[in-house]
């Protein structure tokens, strides 16, 4: 009984949800920063910059701690944090690249550090509380790919001879730390060149599948990838350049990633920089975002709606309505409204 009252109550809240009609965004912090990575840990909403800048903010009081960390003369660019239950990690781009995670007394340790002509690192993930992956450019003819299974305190870089191979040139954009989608095993990384690196073992073996967003110069590709389970995800990008063209720039599977269909050709909305499924709605709705404004869909990516004009890099939902994202110079918390009919 417990568990039809359970469904029919899941059924019923579905079927009372109405698409979103506006946006209302409220800027909880502000600086002189380019904000592409954050993370909601708990009550709190962990974010790092350029200039070396991390920190948190309390979502329940509003308080802000914010540091800086270098590395000698090194002021490091953070395009990329992720978690643990008990550790906060944050990776930088070019090189040197630097991985921090948290160590004793609160300060941040570095686990992780490479050189090298064309070193520059993008996003970064965790499966579990023992197990993660970061995603960097291709160097020496395959994307970079370091793997920790110790939770975080090691990481080793996969060899070329265990990886696809590469495309001269591909890489990744560190636009807004989605470009690594995991659930349970399995893993699907998107590439400037349009492609999907796909592992269903936690980074152990790889195979790669072209998808058809556009990439036919160096500022076009796939940006952001999403799933709302093991087989429906979405694939958004284009052209940073030309932020008003929107021809293959979107796209959306079925079978876990081995196919892929364009939707919205032509229409309605151009590059964005991050997308991400509506919690509790049985991945019919989406969001996307970039400096090109906030664009919201309630049928799958068939059609979409632009609720903002305002400029964000990335986003992360709390919940079915309500997300925080951030951009250039601040973050902010989104609170997402229905039309509602009076007599609901």
């Amino acid at each position: 009984m417990l568990f039809i009252l359970a469904v029919l109550v899941s059924c019923s809240n579905t079927e009372n949800r109405k698409p979103f009609t506006s946006v209302e965004i409220k800027t909880i912090y502000e600086d002189s920063l380019s904000i592409r990575a954050i993370e909601i840990m708990g009550n709190s909403l962990a974010f790092a910059a350029n200039k070396g800048t991390f920190g948190t903010v309390d979502l329940e009081t509003g308080k802000i701690r914010v540091k800086q960390e270098k590395y000698h003369t090194s002021i490091p660019e953070f395009r990329a944090i992720a978690h643990t239950a008990t550790d906060f990690f944050m990776l930088s781009v070019a090189s040197p690249a630097f991985l921090y995670k948290t160590g004793e007394d609160g300060r941040m340790e570095l686990v992780y550090m490479e050189e090298g002509e064309g070193v520059f690192y993008d996003a970064m993930t965790f499966w579990n509380n023992n197990e993660g992956i970061a995603i960097g450019d291709s160097v020496n003819g395959c994307l970079s790919i370091i793997i920790t299974r110790d939770g975080g305190n090691t990481w080793h870089k996969i060899p070329c001879s265990e990886l696809p191979k590469g495309i001269e040139g591909e890489g990744a954009f560190a636009a807004s730390n989605t470009n690594i989608k995991t659930l349970g095993d399995k893993t699907w990384v998107v590439t400037t060149s349009s492609r999907l690196f796909f592992s269903g073992d936690k980074g152990k073996t790889w195979e790669v599948i072209q998808t058809p967003i556009i990439h036919n110069e160096p500022t076009q590709g796939i940006y952001s990838i999403d799933f709302w389970d093991e087989n429906v995800g979405i694939v958004f990008g284009g052209e940073y350049t030309k932020p008003d063209a929107n021809s293959a720039n979107k796209a959306i599977t079925k079978d876990g990633g081995k196919t892929w269909q364009l939707i919205a050709n032509g229409e309605h909305p151009s590059y964005k920089s991050c997308v991400q499924f509506v919690p509790n709605t049985e991945g019919k709705e989406i969001v996307a975002l970039g400096f090109t404004g906030i664009s919201y869909s309630a049928n799958q990516g068939k059609k979409w709606k632009q609720l903002s004009s305002e400029s964000f890099y990335t986003l992360r939902f709390l919940n079915d309505s309500i997300a925080y994202a951030a951009g250039k110079n601040k973050i902010a918390k989104l609170t997402f409204k229905s039309i509602k009919n009076p007599l609901d």
